[in-house]
């Protein structure tokens, strides 16, 4: 049982990684992991919403017909998302900030909804919390290393983007001045998502 529950939990981190293996969530993935704070945000925010809206849909799995079942999980994960993005909002307002229009987007993003159809809707509150949690620390995990790669190298610092909070960015003297600027920009992190597809391409056949 226990073996169990942690294949559930571990599945969506190198198994199946919903960036790198199932490739959804991509636009979020490019656009928030140019920088490690915006994408360690975002990769929280998501993981939160999964966990959330996974619990819910997998207690009220008997009770929604299977005809409107999809405009009553995006109902679920609508208020989920706007719970997350209030908290921001009136806690971490440079977070917010920082976050934008992609905060809102969760509501839209195909892991999320992915999940609710294919796990939670078929399984218990417990191994949906599993699922959602294991899928978005693997969003996390994810979106993590391809901002280091992005913003070390693309623009040649480190801790970006969280002025408001006190946090200044620091500059890495070599690698600053042999930046590559693309690679912080989106065809960069095209570049950078297609890499470490063939990476873990190459650790998952194994």
């Amino acid at each position: 049982m226990k073996n169990n529950k942690l294949a559930i939990l571990l599945r969506g981190i190198i198994a199946e990684n919903p960036v790198l293996i199932l490739v959804l969530g991509t636009c979020p993935a490019i656009a928030t992991s140019t920088s490690i704070f915006k994408a360690l945000f975002m990769g929280l925010a998501a993981t939160a919403v999964l966990v959330g809206s996974n619990v819910v849909i997998s207690l009220l799995r008997k009770i929604i017909p299977d005809t409107v079942r999809i405009p009553c999980y995006i109902v679920v994960i609508a208020a989920f998302v706007t719970a997350v993005q209030m908290l921001l909002q009136a806690f971490l307002e440079p977070v917010y900030t920082l976050l934008g229009a992609w905060l809102s987007l969760i509501v839209v993003n195909c892991i999320v909804l992915g999940r609710a159809e294919m796990f939670a809707r078929k399984n218990g509150p417990l191994d949906s919390a599993l699922d959602g949690l294991g899928m978005g620390l693997g969003f996390l995990v994810a979106l993590l290393a391809m901002a280091i790669i992005r913003e070390i190298f693309g623009a040649g610092t480190i801790l970006s983007g969280l002025e408001g909070l006190g946090v200044e960015a620091i500059q890495i003297p070599f690698i600053y001045d042999i930046r590559i600027p693309i690679l912080a920009q989106a065809p960069g992190g095209f570049l950078v998502f297609g890499i470490m597809i063939a990476v873990m391409n190459k650790i998952t056949a194994k």
